[in-house]
């Protein structure tokens, strides 16, 4: 679990945030975003990197065999907002069902890189007390909703009318 370390003061600035995020990646030498989904303050899920490829973290782990995934917002600054937590719970919650893992295994990016203190420390205490694991498993036993790519017009449109929210 990583986040942006980018305060979104506006959800409708998410969808821009998100090509701009990829296009500094791209700067770095990296293929592509270096997360494999990023989640909005809006619960909204965005496609990154393929789920086949390793992610790249700018630190001293090798994410091989990691699911990256980056909550959208500075959460050293801010507070986590109830739906984004949701959105990130179910994305989690399919990706331990997809790749039988078990929800106890989800880990914060400082977990895994100690000169690191993403992914800040809003979502962080979600991941020590317990309750993102919990609302996975929650997530896990009302059934997981399956992570499909959405790319039709009513997709587009609804990118849209969130940016004109801006």
């Amino acid at each position: 679990m990583h986040h942006t370390a980018a305060f979104l003061k506006s959800p409708g600035r998410a969808p821009a945030r998100a090509r701009q995020h990829q296009k500094f990646h791209l700067s770095k030498g990296w293929p592509d975003l270096a997360y494999h989904f990023l989640v909005d303050s809006l619960g909204n899920v965005y496609e990154g990197r393929p789920i086949d490829a390793v992610g790249d973290t700018a630190t001293s782990y090798d994410p091989t065999g990691h699911f990256l995934i980056a909550a959208e917002g500075s959460f050293s600054e801010q507070g986590l907002p109830a739906i984004q937590l949701a959105g990130m719970a179910e994305l989690l919650a399919w990706a331990a069902v997809t790749y039988n893992v078990d929800p106890s295994q989800m880990r914060g990016h400082k977990d895994w890189a100690p000169e690191t203190s993403c992914p800040g420390n809003a979502v962080y205490a979600v991941i020590a007390d317990g309750t993102l694991e919990s609302m996975m498993r929650d997530a896990i036993a009302r059934g997981v909703k399956q992570v499909r790519v959405v790319c039709t017009d009513a997709a587009k449109q609804y990118v849209k009318d969130l940016e004109a929210t801006a």
